[in-house]
Parts: structure tokens; C-alpha cells; sequence
């Protein structure tokens, strides 16, 4: 699977797992280089609280466009350490 914006791939795996029509990508195979920490965080009743990343490819940002749980409830154990993505960035094969 790939993650694409702005037509960069900006994540790459064979090992996703996919949670609610998402797809979370390994932390380490996502290209950091175009991720930045952003404050953002959410609320899930069964997964627990996310954090989020701001996307910045080719001059341009997608602000909170992929999140992660550092901390997943047991219920969701199995995204710890991953990371999945919204706001406009195409996941693919």
C-alpha cells in the first residue's frame, strides 16, 4: 500500500491493518522527512486519544492529515505504532 499526497509518496508498506476503512502504515515506513508534529489531538471511545501529523511536501502543508495512537486502548492494540491518514491523501496499492 502507499500513501500519496500531493503527488509524493509519503508512506510505503505491505504490513498495514485496516481499522474502520483505514489503513495504518508501520511508523517506520513513512517518509519522515515530510511530517511534523502537530498539537492536535482527538478522542475515540474504543481506541483511545490521537495524535496528529501535519503533512509538508513540495511547499505545500496539509495540516493534522495523519494521526496515530501512542497509546491505544486494548481494544485497538494492534494500531500502536502506526499511523493512518485523511484530508486528501490517497491510499493505494
Amino acid at each position: 500500500m502507499k500513501a500519496i499526497w500531493n503527488n509524493t509518496v509519503i508512506a510505503e508498506s505491505n504490513e498495514t491493518v485496516v481499522v474502520e476503512n483505514n489503513h495504518y502504515f508501520p511508523a517506520d515506513s513513512i517518509k519522515k522527512e515530510f511530517f511534523e508534529d502537530s498539537i492536535a489531538q482527538t478522542s475515540c471511545p474504543w481506541k483511545g486519544r490521537a495524535s496528529y501529523y501535519s503533512l509538508s511536501v513540495n511547499g505545500e502543508k496539509n495540516k493534522d492529515a495523519a494521526w496515530y495512537y501512542p497509546e491505544p486502548k486494548d481494544a485497538a492494540k494492534e494500531i500502536k505504532g502506526r499511523v493512518a491518514f485523511w484530508k486528501g491523501v490517497k491510499v493505494e496499492q
